[in-house]
């Protein structure tokens, strides 16, 4: 139980980077507008989340201007990717474990 619990990535320990991350993951491009609508945030709460997952390289941030507008999309990294899985099948251990 210990060593599975050691997987666990503290990167994703918050509800809102597993949100993030979840709609990723799924997703090519996801612009700042879309994760905040459907993840229910405010301009800053989502930038701070963003910013610690940026700062773990396991997003990559595109800033665009369509027409004249500024458009800022995200996207998992292959290194965001792998975290990602990581943690989620250390989760699944560990839920395995729950129900033995």
């Amino acid at each position: 139980m210990k060593e599975i619990l050691t997987k666990l990535n503290p990167a994703f320990d918050h509800r809102v980077r597993l949100g993030i991350m979840s709609i990723l993951m799924v997703n090519d491009w996801v612009e700042f507008n879309t994760l905040k609508e459907t993840l229910d945030l405010t301009d800053g709460r989502l930038a701070s989340h963003i910013k610690a997952l940026e700062k773990e390289r396991f997003i990559e941030v595109r800033k665009r201007f369509v027409g004249k507008k500024p458009n800022t999309s995200y996207r998992a990294t292959a290194q965001g990717q792998k975290a990602f899985k990581d943690h989620l099948d250390a989760l699944e251990r560990l839920l395995d474990n729950a129900r033995e």
